[in-house]
């Protein structure tokens, strides 16, 4: 027998919903070699029918049951999934029932609602802000008046990924400044960034792992060496504290971990997208 157990996620929509909440539920589950594949649109029965035999030929392929972790909303192509012999769970089930003892009205069952385009405002905002990011990513720009908050680290330590996330699900206008070798002369901040120390937020990073990064980017150069990596990280690490901005360690935390601490520590309230 596999060692692997089969996971599908599968939606009517996106399945970026479905997969969140199942990714989160399989955390809590050591021990196991979970495989996990995302079924998405599967809106019609010729399509449940096609997810059902793929779904199949995983079991019997890792001759273990498949879990089935699903957000349709159609009752018939909902039962379908059942067809699989899989273990399925519908992640909106718990909560339905109660919410429309609550609210005293039946939910409205319609796809793709989570991530959907129904808010055009909504949508220009996130938009702006991916272009914000993008045009303030590793201190390109020159004003950071119009940004929620500002990202320091030195190279690679996680600056841009998160700023993404933080435009594309917050709509934060998130801007990045590198530290260089120049600004890690001195444990103050840099002068661009005096102005704006209420929006600053310092990002670190264990040397190690550090290392290992740049050297993926950059084999065996002076960057990617540990004793530059430990160098630069010891020296950002003063100057966050002798400036006294607030910082986390990314090491071991995930880019949304890393998005939750900077806006509450900000003070940033934004709904998710």
């Amino acid at each position: 027998m596999s060692d692997i157990r089969p996971v599908f996620y599968v939606s009517d929509g996106t399945g970026i919903t479905v997969e969140t909440i199942g990714h989160s539920l399989l955390t809590q589950f050591s021990g196991f070699h979970f495989q996990t594949e995302r079924i998405p649109f599967v809106d019609d029965a010729d399509k449940a029918h096609d997810a059902v035999r793929r779904i199949r030929e995983a079991g019997e392929r890792h001759l273990s049951r498949p879990i089935v972790i699903h957000s349709i909303v159609d009752p018939v192509v909902a039962a379908m999934l059942g067809e699989s012999g899989a273990l399925t769970l519908d992640v909106f089930a718990p909560f339905i029932d109660p919410m429309e003892r609550e609210l005293g009205t039946l939910r409205q069952s319609r796809v793709g609602q989570a991530h959907g385009l129904v808010d055009f405002e909504t949508y220009h905002r996130r938009i702006n802000a991916m272009n914000f990011a993008l045009t303030h990513d590793d201190g390109i720009a020159v004003s950071y008046d119009e940004a929620d908050l500002i990202l320091v680290a030195v190279s690679r330590a996680g600056k841009t990924p998160t700023c993404v996330y933080l435009a594309l699900h917050y709509g934060i206008r998130a801007a990045n400044y590198p530290l260089t070798d120049q600004d890690l002369e001195t444990d103050r901040l840099p002068a661009r960034l005096r102005a704006y120390r209420r929006k600053l937020f310092g990002l670190t990073i264990d040397p190690e792992r550090l290392a290992q990064i740049r050297q993926e980017r950059r084999p065996n150069s002076r960057y990617a060496q540990l004793d530059t990596c430990k160098r630069e990280v010891a020296a950002a690490e003063v100057m966050f504290q002798m400036e006294r901005i607030p910082t986390l360690s990314t090491t071991h935390t995930s880019i949304e971990e890393i998005a939750s601490k900077v806006m509450t520590t900000l003070g940033l309230r934004r709904e998710m997208f």
